[in-house]
């Protein structure tokens, strides 16, 4: 029965392979494939599900696929499947379905027709990733996968500014959560020196000798789930960011930012109960952090101006009312709330258009003004206070920029004298030296090994920083994108021990993609004279064949799971030790600006209005 498992997991895999084949004028044959994948695969899980409940529920593991294996790690996916499991799935599959049906008419002759379905099913490919994995190396590529589509699809309208630059301050956020994830995977691999299975992860005595000698370890790993489950379910303080995702088109808001993506913070949450859950100080601070996002989001969602932003608001107090629930240990009661919450916020995102146009008419011709009431000075004064901070939205968005960014781009921006071609050469000499003594020396010179690998890491950060504020020459940035990657391989080479099949691993997808970008960069600036980085292009309107493939090569420099990288970045970071705080620190530093600086740089060329005047320029917002 385990083996059932993998058919849901690779069902929207195939379907979205077959709708790239499809032409993209061919609306019909791209609904039908993509509607069809969904129902099948809802259907079968259903039947699945069924069987499941009237043969007893027994918790189910299948070890699917080892990608690599050594004396001390194992990469492998692995799906599992218990109660949690089963309610995110069933509705999932019915949300996903109803959409989908939605999604054909709703985008009818809309020149984003097939790129919608393509995302919808990839989307649902990582879902299934998410909520069938068995470990947290699975767990991950679904995460990541989720991650990119999100910002696919809220820059779905990409003639425009305000959908792209909310796509970027989006995955921005997602970009940090992604590092809680990974710095949380990290050191569970060194507390239980081992890739950890859920199915293992349940047993309570095998947590105990494992976990319990490192008290403060394990506090921490708690800690990074909650900050990971926090930012991707818009919790307190990151909560502005689910508003802004509100740009793409209603039915993708409807499954991701009103029903399913948004929830998953819950469900890492039910997922990693079997670590947090012995640890009373970090059930508190779920339970307050829930308390403070409802009180918080509930304010900012009665004065919202629009339907998509008071449902979102809406959306969030009621997951921060999960988060109390799962704090209590009312797991069963929170699964039942994330049901209802999915499917009321996706029927509101739905029908909100033509319920909208219903109110405004009512209150056109019926409109009565409230009845003033008589209150105490001081209870006005709060009153107003807190309808000022919610129009504010509580600054979030400032607060955000002015402490979390602001710093890094101050020192990106002290960093020009890197454009000077004697501090390039100087670093590719540097680079070339650092090569030499790995392979020669091997590990003679252990001493000067620990001094030149901090060094090696600052240098990787700093160029990686140096990229993510580059305004001027897109060939430039790319280049030193590329170039920390190299960096702080060669960084985790001379902190240990590493085989250099390893170190192959990772470059491997690195070298292949950083020549394909620079490739349809050197072209595009052949043809178009000028990508400078201080506005927007738009060359994906005309040249969309270089935009994919630029994509695609910038998704392989930042690790994603279609290139050996992402298997790489697992391996290396397996090699820090959890007492090297500045190593992990500045390797981290460059992990989170990496895909940033990298999305920032394909935005930036290829999405926005298009720099030639006569095509059409839209403005405004979606």
């Amino acid at each position: 029965m385990e083996n059932i498992l993998q058919l849901f997991v690779l069902l929207p895999l195939v379907g979205y392979l077959i709708t790239l084949l499809i032409p993209r004028k061919n609306e019909r044959a791209l609904s039908i494939v993509s509607i069809f994948t969904v129902g099948l695969h809802m259907v079968g899980f259903f039947a699945f599900a069924l069987y499941w409940l009237f043969t007893g529920q027994a918790t189910l593991n299948y070890n699917f696929l080892e990608l690599y294996q050594t004396e001390e790690f194992s990469f492998f996916l692995d799906f599992y499947f218990d109660q949690v499991s089963c309610a995110y799935m069933a509705v999932a599959s019915i949300l996903t379905f109803l959409v989908t049906i939605f999604s054909r008419y709703y985008l009818h002759r809309d020149p984003g027709f097939k790129r919608l379905f393509n995302n919808i099913l990839f989307f649902y490919f990582g879902l299934n990733l998410i909520i069938f994995a068995g470990n947290f190396e699975t767990f991950f590529v679904g995460w990541e996968i989720l991650g990119i589509t999100s910002f696919l699809l809220i820059a779905f309208y990409r003639d425009r500014y305000l959908p792209v630059k909310n796509g970027l301050k989006v995955v921005s956020l997602y970009r940090l959560g992604d590092l809680c994830m990974l710095m949380s995977i990290w050191l569970c691999h060194h507390l239980l020196h081992e890739n950890i299975t859920f199915i293992k992860m349940n047993n309570p005595l095998y947590l105990d000798s494992t976990l319990g000698h490192d008290y403060i370890g394990s506090l921490v790993v708690c800690f990074l789930f909650l900050l990971a489950a926090a930012i991707k379910s818009a919790q307190f303080p990151f909560s502005s960011w689910l508003p802004r995702a509100m740009e793409g088109p209603t039915t993708t808001s409807a499954i991701f930012y009103g029903s399913l993506s948004v929830h998953l913070g819950v469900f890492l949450l039910l997922r990693t109960a079997p670590i947090w859950e012995h640890f009373i100080w970090i059930k508190i601070a779920i339970g307050l952090l829930g308390l403070v996002t409802a009180v918080v989001a509930s304010g900012i969602a009665n004065v919202q101006p629009t339907v998509k932003t008071q449902i979102a608001y809406s959306s969030i107090v009621q997951i921060g009312l999960m988060f109390i629930e799962i704090s209590f240990g009312w797991h069963l009661f929170a699964l039942l709330h994330f049901a209802g919450n999915a499917f009321l916020r996706t029927y509101q995102l739905l029908v909100s258009p033509s319920v909208l146009s219903y109110l405004i008419h009512d209150q056109f011709y019926n409109f009565e003004p409230k009845p003033k009431k008589v209150n105490s000075p001081a209870m006005k004064r709060l009153r107003y206070t807190f309808y000022v901070l919610g129009i504010k939205e509580f600054n979030l968005d400032f607060f955000q920029l002015r402490y979390m960014w602001t710093p890094f781009k101050w020192i990106g921006k002290r960093l020009d004298f890197l454009n000077n071609r004697i501090f390039i050469y100087i670093l590719g000499l540097f680079y070339v030296l650092g090569i030499l003594m790995f392979i020669y020396d091997g590990r003679a010179h252990w001493e000067l090994f620990q001094v030149l690998k901090y060094s090696y890491a600052i240098v990787g950060v700093v160029l990686i920083l140096k990229a993510f504020t580059e305004r001027g020459d897109a060939k430039r940035a790319w280049t030193m994108i590329a170039a920390s990657q190299m960096f702080i391989a060669i960084t985790i080479a001379f902190n240990e021990d590493v085989a250099l099949g390893q170190i192959i691993i990772f470059l491997s997808g690195v070298v292949v993609s950083a020549i394909v970008g620079y490739v349809c960069l050197v072209k595009i600036t052949t043809i178009e004279n000028n990508i400078s980085l201080n506005n927007f292009h738009g060359h994906m309107y005309e040249h969309p064949k270089f935009g994919l493939a630029f994509l695609l090569a910038s998704l392989g420099l930042a690790g994603f799971p279609f290139t050996p990288t992402f298997l790489g970045i697992d391996l290396l970071f397996s090699h820090i030790h959890t007492h090297q705080f500045l190593l992990i620190g500045l390797t981290a530093t460059s992990f989170v600006f990496l895909e940033l600086a990298l999305l920032r740089l394909y935005a930036r060329v290829f999405l926005g209005p298009h720099v030639k005047s006569y095509h059409e320029i839209a403005y405004k917002s979606s």
